[in-house]
């Protein structure tokens, strides 16, 4: 079981680097890049499919969490609700409960998305929903988060934060759909309504959404594990020559999983991963908007890292 929680982590790692440079050309197919051809067998139903691809991570969550051979199997040896271990499982919870099941059915409408999408995101959330599990409930997370400490609450705070305005920047959102609605706007032929967003961070950048949950998992990571690399004595010239050198890429591939950067635990895993994920998608989103909106769209307005991308 060890070894192939080290393997999944790595490769999962790998796997998300080895796609990013694809999804800054390639769109991926849901909400308003869901192929016009609305008839297509391939184009499912996006409030259901939603739901269907994200509920996926919490239950292996869960399930790891509780049953690992990494975990410590007697009920009794359970956190206890006010313990960091189990205020971080229900962190994560929380953030799907909203994720999957609330934020979805309070949707006014969503985009078809073609099969794809809901493919991939599920093969995404079992391996995450399974590493974050095992790392939670091992005993190196048990050991670390004994007891609270200020970077935890630190982390806890921002983890608050990011959840906080990741929903007050979806319910922006929303609101343009629930207006459309009322008006007989939602649906057109070229799909769903859409407007330019205002208020909040959108101000700035084009998807405070994405911005807010990175916020959200870098707090978590934080609080949940230690920072797994030291910029102590990195020279920009010294980056630059490992990054340019071949052998780097062969040494992080060939590393045994085991021995692949030991130090990056899961919590760290996601929050790389996410933005692997959403950052070409901010990227082509934004683009999008300036496309459709033309002069309209602030000119001031970054794609999702506010004043730098």
């Amino acid at each position: 079981m060890l070894n192939q929680t080290l393997g999944a982590r790595k490769w999962f790692t790998i796997g998300s680097l080895l796609v990013v440079p694809s999804t800054f050309i390639i769109n991926a197919p849901f909400g308003r890049f869901t192929p016009q051809n609305q008839s297509s067998i391939f184009l499912l139903d996006g409030i259901k499919t939603w739901i269907f691809m994200e509920l996926p991570s919490p239950l292996m969550f869960l399930y790891t969490f509780l049953t690992s051979p990494l975990a410590v199997a007697a009920p009794a040896a359970l956190p206890s609700l006010n313990q960091p271990q189990a205020i971080l499982a229900l962190c994560y919870l929380i953030h799907y409960l909203n994720r999957a099941i609330i934020s979805p059915l309070r949707t006014p409408s969503r985009s078809k998305s073609h099969i794809i999408v809901p493919m991939s995101a599920i093969l995404f959330n079992i391996i995450n929903g399974g590493l974050m599990g095992s790392y939670l409930s091992s005993p190196f997370a048990r050991t670390y988060l004994a007891k609270a400490t200020p970077t935890f609450y630190v982390g806890l705070t921002l983890w608050a934060v990011g959840f906080a305005g990741n929903i007050m920047h979806d319910e922006i959102l929303l609101n343009i759909r629930r207006k459309a609605k009322t008006k007989g706007k939602s649906k057109t032929g070229a799909g769903e309504h859409y407007a330019i967003p205002q208020g909040g961070l959108y101000s700035i950048i084009s998807y405070p959404n994405y911005f807010c949950e990175w916020l959200e998992w870098l707090g978590f990571a934080l609080a949940a594990s230690p920072i797994p690399f030291s910029l102590a004595g990195l020279s920009v010239s010294s980056l630059t020559s490992v990054l340019l050198d071949p052998n780097t890429y062969v040494s992080f591939v060939n590393t045994p999983a085991n021995l692949w950067f030991p130090s990056f635990s899961p919590p760290w895993v996601f929050l790389l991963n996410e933005v692997f994920v959403m950052l070409p998608r901010a990227y082509r989103g934004h683009l999008w908007y300036k496309r459709k909106f033309g002069d309209a769209y602030p000119k001031e307005r970054k794609a999702v890292i506010p004043f730098v991308f």
